[in-house]
């Protein structure tokens, strides 16, 4: 789907905030031109006012604007007038926010006694999705969503009523049975599921609304909040959007993986409040978030930059760049990774520490491949006016800028590049917004047909990792996502970070933008206060003994609430289904139940020899 502009954006070239309305949680607002707002989720038994008091009021402490806290049944629900009152007779009257699933009456309790409740449309009046291919008639859909409506709207007399914010998530893990019959497992369907209750909110004229739609998977999340922006603005909504990637992980995989995907939508001026789910304590959270925001302050009066409208992918569905080969980067190869050696020479640098192999290594104004084969990297007026060069395989180190005033004195350098075959562009740029012009460039490149690979170059002077981490994945990620780049290179002048980081973290972004596997991909959920297992140590046993199994992905669920949908694509996971007990998943489907967490790493491993899928570690 090509030469169509999909307006989810007001400018795909200019970095600019989306306007959405402004929404009041407790005395904080979101939305409007405030600043993007932090959050996160407490992991403690909400029924202990102790403990979550003191959660909540570390976090808010780290920078947290929001906190939330999960209800599980009304015992917690009341809790919340204790906890609440607690937290103000200790100085902090922060917005809390109720996190509800399946019973809407928790919903109408908690609503007395915080500042938002979010609810999922997904399980919220609909039964909880039993993932069976039921077809519903026209007239059943509709008397489905007239059911929905007579139950909501009720609620949403009695929010106004206690002035209380409403947040409408969807989960990629937890669509009902009635959307999935009629959208599929898709980014239409998990808009939908959230449209189908904001239209019902437009109608009752109640405003104090906030929009999520989260998934592990981040094409799906980055495609879904696209369309739902998109959509909204064609039915006249402008609420405010909440980000994150749900069940990102813990470590450098849960850092990488959420800087890919809410960078991208960050990236475009979507999202007016943010939370990094991490498989840590939840004020670990708060500097990725800070440092993930802030990140794109500095993308703001950046120079200006043009493209073609008429080269715009579709940003509603992966589709990637069609290129032809040349040796392994393009066609339909998998992206490579250069690592920059630096000062290093390739001998230092032999053998490469770790699984993780580039495939090839930049060097000055040369690429290596990892028998020592060189190829030059040559600027493009050496490209054009040295007949040396032609016929050879070679690079070309551009920039969109250089590029657009090289081509303005010389246009039939396009007609040259078009008629080489053994050609592969090293793209970088230093425009304070890369994502937009790197973006324009590719979008430059389909206008003229011409399908040469792309290297996507960043160089960075970060001296610490995470900062690297979240600004090279908030940076790249969201081209990778739309189909863009060959391959990737990244560069950092800091001593601080070694050359084994560097050409992890390369591997680590086309991992989280699900271009490329390379290792186990472990899809773990942040915890919450309905986890009754250890959910951070088993998630630390579960990789160290399973991370060699780099064809398999691996869920590990706190809980029934997103566990089995989260896991829909993964391999293999553990749920937990009650104290210290987890449920043992292949696929969707459950094979051993109530087994005791500790007890959870062996029967895993004896279900995947039984099924063929184990292999034994190499030392």
């Amino acid at each position: 789907m090509k030469d169509r502009h999909f307006n989810y954006i007001k400018d795909l070239t200019k970095y600019q905030r989306q306007e959405t309305s402004e929404v009041m949680i407790g005395s904080v607002p979101v939305g409007g031109n405030n600043p993007i707002r932090i959050q996160t989720m407490t992991d403690t038994d909400t029924k202990d006012t102790e403990a979550t008091v003191e959660q909540i009021i570390s976090v808010i402490k780290a920078g947290a604007d929001y906190v939330r806290v999960t209800v599980k049944g009304m015992i917690d629900a009341e809790n919340l007038q204790v906890i609440k009152k607690e937290l103000v007779s200790r100085g902090y009257n922060n917005p809390l926010i109720a996190d509800i699933h399946f019973n809407p009456k928790l919903a109408e309790v908690a609503a007395q006694y915080v500042s938002k409740v979010r609810i999922n449309p997904g399980n919220f009046y609909d039964k909880r999705a039993q993932f069976k291919n039921r077809i519903y008639t026209d007239e059943e859909y509709k008397n489905e969503l007239e059911n929905i409506e007579k139950q909501f709207v009720p609620f949403l007399k009695l929010l106004k009523e206690t002035k209380t914010a409403l947040r409408i998530g969807a989960n990629h893990g937890s669509l009902s049975d009635r959307v999935m019959s009629r959208f599929g497992d898709t980014p239409a369907g998990i808009a939908e599921s959230v449209l189908e209750f904001l239209r019902i909110c437009k109608k009752e004229n109640f405003t104090n609304v906030v929009v999520s739609i989260k998934s592990s998977n981040t094409r799906v999340m980055v495609y879904t909040v696209r369309l739902l922006n998109f959509k909204m603005r064609l039915e006249d909504m402008k609420f405010p959007i909440h980000l994150g990637v749900t069940e990102a992980g813990e470590g450098e995989d849960g850092r990488i993986k959420s800087a890919v995907g809410v960078g991208a939508l960050l990236s475009d001026g979507i999202g007016d409040t943010v939370r990094i789910s991490l498989t840590e304590h939840p004020i670990n959270e708060i500097p990725v978030a800070m440092k993930l925001v802030n990140h794109f302050k500095r993308y703001q009066n950046h120079a200006p930059i043009t493209a073609p409208m008429v080269g715009q992918t579709n940003p509603f569905e992966y589709e990637r760049r069609d290129t032809r080969a040349v040796l392994n980067m393009g066609g339909k190869q998998m992206p490579v990774v250069i690592a920059d050696l630096g000062e290093r020479s390739m001998r230092e640098m032999i053998p490469i520490r770790g699984k993780l192999i580039p495939d090839y290594f930049l060097s000055g104004n040369k690429v290596l491949d990892i028998h020592g084969e060189e190829y030059p990297v040559i600027s493009l007026e050496e490209y054009l006016f040295e007949s040396t060069r032609w016929g050879r395989m070679k690079f070309i180190r551009t920039s969109k800028a250089d590029f657009d005033r090289f081509m303005d004195m010389h246009p039939e350098i396009i007609m040259k590049l078009k008629q080489t075959r053994k050609t592969v562009l090293i793209l970088e740029s230093f425009n304070a917004n890369p994502m937009a012009e790197l973006r324009a460039f590719f979008m430059a490149l389909e206008t003229h047909i011409w399908k040469v690979p792309v290297i996507l170059y960043r160089k960075y002077n970060e001296s610490q990792l995470e900062d690297l981490q979240i600004k090279a994945s908030a940076d790249l990620g969201g081209l990778l996502i739309d189909g863009y780049g060959d391959g990737i290179c990244i560069s950092n002048d800091h001593e601080n970070i070694t050359f084994t980081e560097l050409k992890d973290l390369s591997f680590g972004i086309l991992q989280a933008s699900r271009m490329r596997v390379s290792k186990t991909e472990f899809v773990s959920c942040p915890g919450c206060g309905r986890t009754l297992f250890d959910l951070h140590d088993t998630t630390r046993k579960v990789k160290e003994h399973f991370r060699h199994l780099d064809h398999l992905k691996i869920g590990i669920m706190g809980c029934v609430v997103n566990g089995p949908g989260e896991m829909g694509d993964t391999d293999y996971g553990f749920v937990g289904a009650g104290n210290n007990k987890v449920n043992l998943y292949k696929g969707l489907n459950p094979v051993k139940r109530h087994i005791p967490y500790e007890n959870a790493v062996e029967e895993l491993e004896q279900l995947l020899r039984d099924n063929g899928d184990w292999k034994d570690p190499v030392d």
